[in-house]
């Protein structure tokens, strides 16, 4: 099999996975209209069209990368982000302002590590797009996290946001490997066992225990769901929702938004990831209803 032909199989899962995240992400957010919580009770889709956020615009940054460099590219990443960073699609304030200013001219190393008093931001942003790099990465999540890793510094410095998006890559990377055959447990056991100490790992080992619980409300509770808007706020519940759910988006994402919290990031990563997976593909009609992928994204590996 040649280079090419790998390339655009990676391509594939990729595009795959960011259906999924953009579907998620797009109807996440309309569950921020107060006139939609009925809606969101009665498990009925809110009326369409569903527009995407920050979530998609980003995460199709990422494949875009991935397509021409076949690996993260750090600068051109930073290029994509501000080049195609569109104010009305709810960035965090702190991201927002960095990409105005990397887009002025400004290095995005010198304002990625200056945010938050030189900490870095350990907010969610750096997870919510990074499952399609999983998918690219099928069955090799080490490589998998290794990419979120460099992808998640251009924004986000903090270790918690880092390991944040190295645990979501991770679980996309297993999830869309072709001869996929990982439960629940065993599909937490791997990524526990390959991302660093942390927040963010130590709410996953409690998400590995509540596994046998039914009730979202009452896991959210414990783990949070991105009220915060922290990574270590948002990941663990997100891989718990997606373990329990694989193969089923509509459940999934029912599951992961009737928690509240930060729905539209949190139904994006558990979209993207359940997406990636054999049978989890978004229903025709709610990917009729979402905003179309952005017209500038690739529609191959160069």
């Amino acid at each position: 099999m040649t280079a090419d032909h790998r390339d655009a199989q990676r391509f594939a899962r990729a595009l795959k996975s960011l259906r999924g995240l953009a579907v998620g992400d797009a109807l996440g957010s309309q569950f921020f209209v107060p006139a939609h919580y009925p809606s969101l009770m009665r498990r009925t889709l809110p009326p369409a069209p569903w527009g995407w956020t920050d979530d998609t615009e980003m995460a199709a940054s990422v494949l875009a990368v991935l397509a021409e460099h076949g690996r993260i590219d750090q600068d051109a990443l930073a290029r994509s982000f501000a080049e195609h960073h569109d104010e009305g699609r709810a960035y965090g304030p702190a991201v927002d302002r960095l990409l105005r200013e990397v887009r002025d001219g400004r290095d995005w190393r010198e304002l990625a590590s200056a945010l938050f008093n030189g900490q870095g931001s350990w907010g969610n942003g750096a997870a919510m797009r990074i499952a399609p790099l999983g998918a690219w990465y099928a069955d090799d999540p080490e490589q998998a996290t290794h990419q979120a890793e460099i992808s998640a510094y251009v924004t986000h410095q903090h270790r918690e946001a880092v390991v944040g998006a190295m645990a979501v890559a991770a679980t996309a990377a297993i999830v869309a490997g072709p001869e996929r055959t990982t439960g629940p447990q065993a599909l937490l056991d791997a990524v526990v066992e390959i991302i660093p100490r942390s927040a963010v790992q130590a709410g996953l080992r409690r998400a590995r225990d509540m596994l046998d619980y039914g009730d979202a409300s009452t896991v959210a509770a414990v783990l949070g769901c991105g009220r915060r808007t922290t990574a270590h706020d948002t990941v663990p519940f997100t891989l718990w929702a997606a373990a329990r759910n694989l193969g089923d988006y509509e459940q999934a994402l029912w599951t992961t938004a009737r928690a509240g919290g930060d729905v539209d990031t949190t139904c994006a990563i558990v979209g993207a990831i359940v997406g990636a997976g054999p049978g989890g593909a978004p229903p025709q009609e709610w990917l009729e209803r979402t905003e179309d992928l952005p017209a500038w994204l690739p529609d191959s590996p160069a």
